[in-house]
């Protein structure tokens, strides 16, 4: 397990690929957010994005498994803020999407010595290497038990 202290700002960390399916965009669409263009690919087709695309709550979902793959090891309390979310570019079937998060700051709570509080940015990227998921997130992190 990774505590508060054992974070650097300016570390960053990348998962392997994961290839999202039509059939996943479908389902998750007609579950949660059926607008015609995540959810039906003859209407997507005559759409602006020309086919189906991803809700930007499927594209999050996707996001935060893969970040459990570089993250998951980190003794998290809570994520407390997400700041300047975009959606910069599609997700369409087919696409490789990975994961990156990388430290940006990093301080002692101011009300509680247990915990710290860092800022990460989190990008979704496909298989150009093009953003299709930003956001800064700020969370509080358990610190390390002090020994003896």
């Amino acid at each position: 397990m990774r505590y508060f202290e054992d974070l650097t700002e300016g570390e960053e960390r990348e998962s392997a690929a994961r290839e999202v399916t039509e059939a996943e965009l479908l389902a998750f669409a007609r579950e949660y957010d059926p607008q015609y263009f995540h959810a039906d690919p003859q209407a997507a087709a005559r759409s602006i994005f020309g086919g189906i695309v991803a809700s930007g709550i499927f594209t999050m979902a996707v996001w935060r498994q893969l970040d459990h793959q570089i993250c998951g090891d980190i003794a998290w309390i809570c994520g407390v803020a997400w700041d300047e979310v975009r959606f910069p570019r599609a997700v369409r079937p087919g696409d490789q999407l990975r994961a990156r998060a990388r430290c940006l700051s990093k301080r002692e709570s101011r009300t509680d010595a247990r915990r710290g509080v860092t800022v990460f940015q989190y990008t979704l990227l496909n298989q150009r290497d093009e953003p299709v998921f930003t956001c800064r997130s700020t969370n509080l992190i358990e610190r390390r038990a002090p020994q003896g």
